[in-house]
């Protein structure tokens, strides 16, 4: 599985948390609302892994707020869940393009997107065979 290097959309900078390890990498930080409740969502960062740990009791089918932990602005996209209707939540990748996940919680639809497919997608993919060694 590839690691992805996420930051935020607004303030640039990272999301990535080396001291809090899921799957063995680094996870990726954000701030999750739900109820009027806040608490830190850690997902792991490598692609296709749905682990995720919070202190936040959530229940599955349920939609959430993410905030980005330096900047507190809301990390939601423009884009619609095609699996659920749920908003998506953006996240740039470090490498240049964008991840996006559901919104709410059990959803496993994400989108993976490259502004310059060629060179972000080459990329991607040394990374997947760096992973593979």
């Amino acid at each position: 599985m590839v690691s992805v290097l996420v930051k935020c959309p607004h303030c640039g900078k990272s999301l990535m948390n080396s001291g809090h390890k899921l799957d063995n990498a680094a996870s990726i930080e954000v701030n999750l609302t739900y109820a009027g409740k806040h608490a830190p969502l850690y997902l792991s960062s490598l692609y296709g892994s749905y682990k995720a740990e919070t202190d936040l009791n959530m229940p599955v089918g349920k939609v959430a707020g993410f905030r980005c932990p330096s900047c507190k602005a809301d990390l939601k996209s423009t884009r619609k869940c095609d699996a659920c209707g749920s908003q998506m939540i953006a996240f740039e990748l470090k490498a240049g393009g964008q991840v996006q996940i559901c919104s709410r919680r059990g959803c496993k639809k994400h989108v993976l997107e490259f502004q310059d497919a060629d060179s972000e997608l080459q990329a991607f993919y040394k990374s997947y065979l760096k992973a593979l060694k």
